[in-house]
């Protein structure tokens, strides 16, 4: 069985220096430099209320208030085309601003643009589900709910995606630890087998990137393959990589790491 750290207030416990970093921003420009985007914000304007607006990497970005959300969108859509929703969510700024930036990526096919719609709510605020506006957003609503706690009011079914429904906590939070909390390392233990198996199985080891060269399948020895079950001494032979099976493939030279070449210029 694994030795088992405790992992109380896990949550609380930030052992990341860089986990609260962000990355400088690239230049903003005025949205009178396009002639497109300036008439878009000139209608948006004229209807609600508009925080802050700029270009950026050839983007408009519009920033308004939370309560507004689903109207500007409609309003995107009808009268401004831009009919695709490709994406949504939400930035964690909970331990410096007490809340999230959420946005909305949109893009119209016909005038070949692309605007990001932003707004700031605070940390157990609620948005409202554009999902009746495009479908696009059913997924990417339930998304943001189940990594980061964000509900959407009037989501036809507002249940977590990738996480299991009794699943505690929301992953894509910056306090959230990478390797999993105290819930996390327990739930399939406790969940199939009960509490009074924990000393018996051990908790369970979530860290998908870790790679054992020791572990019982033998994996990521490359360059040392043997059989599963084969004690490891270290001093075992070299084995050159081949890129195909022994009899190779038909029309398919034969590829092996001595004839590999690394390619140094991008453009090749």
């Amino acid at each position: 069985m694994r030795a088992y750290t405790p992992k109380d207030n896990v949550q609380k416990k930030s052992y990341y220096t860089d986990r609260f970093h962000i990355a400088p921003q690239v230049p903003k420009e005025d949205v009178a430099s396009d002639e497109v985007f300036a008439a878009d914000l000139a209608t948006i304007e004229a209807k609600f209320e508009v925080l802050d607006s700029y270009i950026q990497v050839e983007q408009m970005v519009v920033f308004i208030n939370p309560k507004d959300n689903y109207k500007v969108l409609e309003l995107l859509k009808d009268e401004l085309e831009y009919t695709q929703l490709s994406e949504m969510s939400a930035i964690d700024f909970v331990a410096d601003r007490g809340g999230f930036e959420v946005f909305y990526q949109m893009l119209s096919m016909n005038k070949r643009k692309r605007l990001r719609v932003k707004m700031f709510i605070k940390d157990g605020d609620a948005v409202n589900s554009v999902e009746p506006l495009f479908r696009s957003a059913d997924w990417s609503e339930r998304e943001m709910f189940d990594m980061f706690g964000i509900e959407a009011n009037g989501h036809p079914f507002m249940k977590r995606i990738l996480m299991p429904y009794d699943w505690q906590g929301h992953p894509l939070l910056k306090t959230y630890p990478l390797q999993g909390d105290e819930f996390a390392s327990w739930y399939e233990v406790d969940k199939i087998y009960g509490k009074e198996a924990r000393d018996v199985i051990g908790p369970e080891l979530r860290d998908t990137a870790r790679v054992d060269r020791y572990d019982s399948q033998r994996f990521s020895r490359l360059g040392h393959e043997v059989p599963k079950g084969t004690e490891i001494t270290g001093d075992e032979p070299k084995i050159e990589q081949s890129y195909q099976e022994d009899g190779g493939v038909f029309l398919i030279k034969k590829f092996d790491r001595e004839s590999s070449v690394i390619v140094d210029d991008p453009q090749r």
